[in-house]
Protein backbone atom coordinates (compact mmCIF):
# COMPACT_ATOMS: atom_id res chain seq x y z
CA UNK A 1 0.00 0.00 0.00
CA UNK A 2 1.64 3.50 -1.26
CA UNK A 3 0.19 6.80 -0.12
CA UNK A 4 -1.53 9.51 -2.28
CA UNK A 5 -3.06 13.23 -2.33
CA UNK A 6 -6.12 12.46 -4.27
CA UNK A 7 -7.34 16.25 -5.28
CA UNK A 8 -10.87 16.70 -5.88
CA UNK A 9 -12.96 19.10 -7.78
CA UNK A 10 -16.71 19.10 -7.73
CA UNK A 11 -20.20 21.25 -8.51
CA UNK A 12 -21.04 24.07 -6.47
CA UNK A 13 -24.56 22.68 -5.96
CA UNK A 14 -24.62 21.34 -2.76
CA UNK A 15 -26.72 18.34 -3.36
CA UNK A 16 -24.48 16.82 -6.36
CA UNK A 17 -21.68 17.65 -4.23
CA UNK A 18 -22.63 15.82 -1.50
CA UNK A 19 -23.78 12.60 -3.71
CA UNK A 20 -20.57 13.03 -5.75
CA UNK A 21 -18.62 12.80 -2.62
CA UNK A 22 -20.39 9.59 -1.68
CA UNK A 23 -19.85 8.14 -4.90
CA UNK A 24 -15.85 8.90 -4.92
CA UNK A 25 -15.80 7.54 -0.87
CA UNK A 26 -17.69 4.27 -2.53
CA UNK A 27 -15.37 3.70 -5.15
CA UNK A 28 -12.25 3.96 -2.99
CA UNK A 29 -13.52 1.59 -0.61
CA UNK A 30 -14.92 -0.63 -3.67
CA UNK A 31 -11.07 -1.06 -4.72
CA UNK A 32 -9.59 -1.16 -1.51
CA UNK A 33 -8.19 2.28 -0.73
CA UNK A 34 -8.31 3.22 3.25
CA UNK A 35 -8.97 7.14 3.21
CA UNK A 36 -7.09 8.78 6.01
CA UNK A 37 -7.70 11.93 6.07
CA UNK A 38 -10.51 14.40 4.07
CA UNK A 39 -10.17 17.62 4.32
CA UNK A 40 -12.77 20.82 2.21
CA UNK A 41 -10.26 23.09 0.57
CA UNK A 42 -13.72 25.72 0.08
CA UNK A 43 -15.19 26.74 -3.21
CA UNK A 44 -13.10 28.32 -5.28
CA UNK A 45 -13.11 30.10 -8.45
CA UNK A 46 -11.65 27.87 -11.62
CA UNK A 47 -8.44 29.11 -13.80
CA UNK A 48 -10.82 27.72 -16.77
CA UNK A 49 -13.65 26.49 -17.75
CA UNK A 50 -14.40 22.39 -16.81
CA UNK A 51 -17.46 21.22 -18.18
CA UNK A 52 -19.41 24.50 -18.49
CA UNK A 53 -18.61 25.61 -14.95
CA UNK A 54 -16.31 28.41 -13.45
CA UNK A 55 -16.59 27.65 -9.91
CA UNK A 56 -16.19 24.27 -7.91
CA UNK A 57 -15.82 23.11 -4.72
CA UNK A 58 -12.40 21.47 -3.72
CA UNK A 59 -11.48 18.24 -1.22
CA UNK A 60 -8.35 16.73 -0.80
CA UNK A 61 -8.13 12.94 0.68
CA UNK A 62 -5.13 11.53 1.90
CA UNK A 63 -5.19 7.37 0.99
CA UNK A 64 -3.60 4.53 1.24
CA UNK A 65 -3.90 2.33 -2.14
CA UNK A 66 -2.70 -0.31 -4.03
CA UNK A 67 -0.34 1.15 -7.14
CA UNK A 68 -2.03 -1.49 -9.43
CA UNK A 69 -5.41 -0.11 -8.28
CA UNK A 70 -5.19 3.17 -9.02
CA UNK A 71 -5.48 2.83 -12.54
CA UNK A 72 -8.92 1.02 -11.90
CA UNK A 73 -10.46 4.01 -9.35
CA UNK A 74 -8.78 6.42 -12.62
CA UNK A 75 -10.99 4.68 -15.37
CA UNK A 76 -14.12 4.91 -12.66
CA UNK A 77 -13.67 8.24 -11.52
CA UNK A 78 -13.99 9.19 -15.83
CA UNK A 79 -17.56 7.96 -15.61
CA UNK A 80 -18.55 9.73 -12.91
CA UNK A 81 -19.98 12.85 -14.00
CA UNK A 82 -20.18 15.32 -11.53
CA UNK A 83 -16.51 14.91 -10.89
CA UNK A 84 -15.49 17.82 -12.70
CA UNK A 85 -11.36 17.33 -12.20
CA UNK A 86 -9.00 14.84 -10.00
CA UNK A 87 -5.52 14.46 -9.85
CA UNK A 88 -3.60 11.39 -7.96
CA UNK A 89 -0.19 12.37 -6.43
CA UNK A 90 2.31 9.72 -4.97
CA UNK A 91 3.54 10.88 -1.40
CA UNK A 92 6.88 9.62 -0.97
CA UNK A 93 8.02 8.72 2.84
Amino acid sequence: MRKYELMTIFPIEEDVCQASLANVRGILQEFGAEIEKEDFFGERELTYEVKKRNRGKFYLFNIKANPAKIIDIDHKFKLENNLMKFMFVNIDE
